[in-house]
């Protein structure tokens, strides 16, 4: 049943790890292989134990250790097969100790084994360090580590829990545990079963539950693991556990594998042939060339990445003039901004504004891409717009309330109001700090390089300010609409564009007025712009579609794989 579905757990959204922890389960519940019913019993495994145990004992090898608390039912937690044994880990080992904090040395013979050399992979020896001769003479002969010792770290969040054994190479090697690593000695029980046991969904569940200790440092505690269960199969039927579990996970490594291979050459796919759409010099090119991959889609689109990518070349032709075509009849660009000049011209004159200093002109160097006929590449200060740097998130002291808009109110490139705050504002600066419908918030400052120069649409007027975290840019809607406007800041075009423009302040990446108005793009005729802004926003409608479809079919198979594990186990 396990065997015949694992294309379906190993596909799932996260399948390889439910799987791992599927066999895991299976194998220490004894339902990983068939039980022989001429295998010795676990009961007869216990009574050499505690044979051998009494040889070391009296051998003074050993401490006499303690009777343990017999095992309640209500403390097992699953059934066993027949011949299994729940036994407390105490009872199979003749030592179970931290380490000690070790003398520390720049070099010597010997080494400390710390929690960062217990990896699930095995010991790993680069990182522990030296312990000096003279303190290894005050440790007794049994906290040296052998061969088959199981190393378990006993604290901190994140590395306790994690186990190992020690390789036979490393026996007797004059290596010791520092007091953050358990060592744990069993006898007469397969070492490869008990760090499966360990390392299963169970035990690694409960260890943060039966761990304590302050909220720096929790730990898991020596007489926990002297008292934990284990759940004991005959002796013969351990190794055939232990070879069945290592070639399942052989064969979840080569699942991973092929998953992580096909990812790879799935966006390598994607990325070709969404970039032939990319490449086209007309939008009858375009068209031509999405006919030609469009029969393709059922297989490029089959994860949400891919549809990222999709939506993300939408917005490229969108701002390339390659997704709607030219209209011979509309007012080319080169118009609009010889209505700019004299506007200027007119205010510049009445005293409205500043003449302007000139920028210096686009060189076709500088020109990233050809644009079509009736487009013209332009400086975003050319077309007027008005700056405006946000109020300072203190307020003003005796200021009237007023909700602010902070980073945390931006939402996918929208403003939330879901969950506000209110600062004082002067009454006389409410109206200079106020948003209307096509305001267009730039994030000014922010740690995160994919957030500073983010445009953020104001798509209607809200009863709200806006902190200096942002500019406010105000833009004329003669010379280009906010939608469109908003799309040049989420093409990753236009973006990387913008993050040339970036300075480093305090740490900070950052973005001011004069960055913002030297952008360079191509300024698309009025009525096109509209056109462009309702095609994307139909695309737009059915990647969001897309998306839908692809969340409820890997819904379906989680479902499917969680059922199947539910059966299975």
């Amino acid at each position: 049943m396990l065997l015949s579905n694992l294309n379906l757990l190993a596909t799932a959204p996260g399948g390889v790890a439910r799987l791992r922890e599927l066999i895991l389960t299976l194998a220490v519940q004894g339902k990983l292989v068939p039980q022989d019913p001429s295998d010795e019993p676990a009961s007869e495994l216990l009574k050499k134990i505690r044979a051998e145990k009494d040889r070391l004992i009296a051998k003074g090898k050993i401490k006499r250790d303690k009777p343990l608390a017999e095992i309640e039912e209500e403390e097992k937690p699953f059934g066993l097969p027949k011949g299994w044994e729940w036994v407390r880990l105490g009872d199979l080992c003749s030592y179970i100790q931290r380490g000690k904090g070790p003398v520390y040395a720049d070099h010597s013979e010997h080494r400390v084994i710390s929690q960062k050399c217990v990896r699930w992979y095995g010991l790993n020896l680069e990182p522990a360090k030296f312990v000096t001769a003279e303190s290894l003479t005050k440790y007794e002969a049994i906290r040296f580590l052998q061969a088959g010792d199981l190393l378990w770290n006993s604290t901190g969040t994140g590395t306790i829990g994690r186990a190992c054994l020690v390789p036979p190479a490393q026996d007797k090697a004059g290596l010791v545990a520092d007091s953050h690593v358990t060592v744990v000695r069993p006898v007469q029980l397969n070492g490869w079963f008990l760090w499966r046991w360990i390392q299963s969904p169970y035990v690694q569940s409960e260890i943060e539950g039966s761990a304590s200790g302050t909220t720096n440092q929790i730990e898991l505690n020596t007489s926990t693991v002297i008292n934990h269960l284990v759940p004991v199969p005959p002796v013969a039927e351990q190794p055939r556990i232990v070879t069945r579990v290592e070639e399942l996970m052989r064969l979840c490594e080569a699942l991973e594998a092929k998953g992580q291979l096909e990812a790879a050459q799935h966006a390598q796919l994607v990325s070709t042939l969404l970039g032939t759409l990319t490449q086209s010099e007309t939008p009858e090119q375009l068209a031509e060339n999405w006919h030609r991959i469009a029969t393709h889609f059922d297989l490029l689109l089959d994860r949400p990445e891919a549809v990222d990518a999709l939506e993300q070349t939408i917005l490229q032709l969108a701002v390339r003039g390659l997704l709607v075509p030219q209209d011979p009849q509309d007012e080319p660009a080169s118009e609009l901004l010889k209505k700019i000049r004299t506007e200027k011209d007119r205010l510049i004159a009445e005293g409205e504004i500043k003449r302007d200093k000139p920028l210096p002109p686009i060189a076709d160097e500088d020109q990233p891409f050809a644009l079509p006929v009736g487009w013209e590449f332009v400086r975003l200060i050319d077309l007027m717009p008005e700056f405006q740097n946000g109020a300072s998130s203190r307020g003003d002291a005796g200021g009237q309330p007023i909700t602010v808009l902070r980073l945390a109110d931006i939402k996918s490139r929208r403003i939330s109001l879901a969950d506000t705050r209110q600062i004082p504002i002067a009454a006389a600066d409410i109206k200079k700090y106020q948003l209307v419908e096509g305001d267009i918030l730039i994030t000014r400052v922010n740690g995160s390089a994919d957030i500073v120069g983010q445009f953020n649409l104001c798509d209607r007027t809200v009863d709200a300010i806006y902190c200096d975290h942002f500019i406010r840019m105000r833009i004329d809607k003669r010379w280009i609409t906010p939608n469109f406007c908003g799309l040049l800041g989420e093409s990753d075009l236009i973006r990387a564009s913008i993050k040339n423009l970036f300075i480093t302040t305090a740490g900070q990446k950052t973005v001011n007025q004069g960055h913002i108005g030297s952008l360079a793009f191509g300024l698309a005729p009025l009525a096109e712009q509209s056109r462009i802004v309702t095609r994307v926003a139909s695309l737009r409608r059915l990647c969001v579609d897309l998306r839908q479809r692809l969340t409820a079919s890997q819904s379906t198979q989680v479902h499917l794989a969680e059922a199947l594990v539910q059966e299975v186990a």
